[in-house]
């Protein structure tokens, strides 16, 4: 019977962990450090806005597959315990810095999706030291197979390679609910740690809402109003700006809602410009973008886009 080609050998590069026995089997590689983990991610982080970026458009993989030997991996789950969430939040930190930079350059930064993943995963065919990156645009199986890359770090070489795979590939890894990490992406490009820390910055309103679409399943985006008036818009949205708020789907129009906050009087109101707006279960009138037809916008209200697309509003 045929043995099962490992991974290895179905990406046509097995020679490279064949080393000679008299000048290996004796080598003990080190052990991979929680800073090296945190500066290969970090790296991967900026190939990867140096490869996908164009124009003034900043882009930029969302989740990060990082794959270990499994003895380097049980490592850190035994020995280091929690160190990985320590080094993801640390990481996190890293990139908000990064895309500050860029945004405060005049570059366009969006994300592709609404929160960052992290997968810290072990490999049998993986050796001590070994370190291996998948890098996704957007969670789960929504990017092409044809692009799908990994990049993997061979031990004897140090030098980096990157191979298309298909998706049959990660069939091999194994995941851990340990090593699962999700972060919701924040627009403001702020750590929770960081808003904590300001808790001068006030806002007017929270707004929750749920999308239809698969990859944002039993998840919810959220949007702080900073200002008295923003814009409520779907993925045609090409502004940038903090008080519009930019709901990934092709299911919201573009702007579909204003809403102002009415200091005098400390309530909030709504404009509908989209094909379809309830408010509470109640049908609110389309009006024209230079002409808002405003209807008052209790807390806790509840809102449906074209009936796909809910929001929920709460008070600061």
């Amino acid at each position: 019977m045929d043995q099962k080609a490992s991974l290895w050998q179905r990406l046509g590069i097995q020679g490279w962990f064949l080393t000679d026995e008299q000048t290996s089997a004796k080598k003990t590689q080190p052990g991979l450090t929680p800073d090296d983990v945190y500066n290969y991610v970090i790296s991967k982080f900026n190939d990867s806005i140096r490869e996908l970026s164009f124009a003034d458009r900043v882009v930029f993989y969302h989740e990060y597959i990082i794959s270990f030997n499994a003895a380097d991996y049980a490592s850190f789950l035994n020995n280091r315990q929690g160190i990985f969430g320590l080094i993801i939040n640390e990481t996190v930190k890293r990139f908000y810095e990064t895309l500050k930079q860029y945004r405060a350059a005049g570059k366009t930064v969006k994300p592709s999706s609404s929160k960052w993943v992290f997968r810290l995963v072990s490999h049998p065919d993986y050796e001590p030291g070994d370190i291996g990156f998948i890098g996704k645009l957007m969670p789960g199986n929504t990017q092409k197979e044809e692009n799908l890359k990994v990049t993997f770090i061979p031990r004897q070489t140090g030098i980096a390679q990157t191979f298309d795979v298909s998706q049959d590939i990660l069939k091999g890894f194994n995941y851990y609910s340990e090593g699962y990490y999700e972060v919701p992406y924040d627009e403001g490009l702020e750590t929770e740690e960081e808003k904590s820390a300001n808790p001068n910055q006030k806002y007017y309103a929270r707004f929750e809402t749920i999308l239809p679409e698969k990859q944002f399943a039993g998840k919810k985006v959220e949007f702080l109003m900073m200002d008295n008036e923003i814009v409520v818009s779907g993925n045609d949205e090409t502004r940038d700006e903090r008080n519009i708020f930019r709901i990934p789907t092709d299911w919201v129009n573009t702007p579909h809602l204003q809403i102002r906050h009415n200091r005098s009087d400390g309530k909030f109101y709504l404009a509908s410009f989209g094909e379809k707006t309830i408010l509470n279960e109640n049908d609110v009138l389309k009006s024209d973008v230079n002409a808002p037809q405003w209807v008052e916008l209790p807390v806790n209200s509840k809102i449906l886009l074209n009936g796909i697309v809910g929001i929920n509003i709460f008070k600061s």
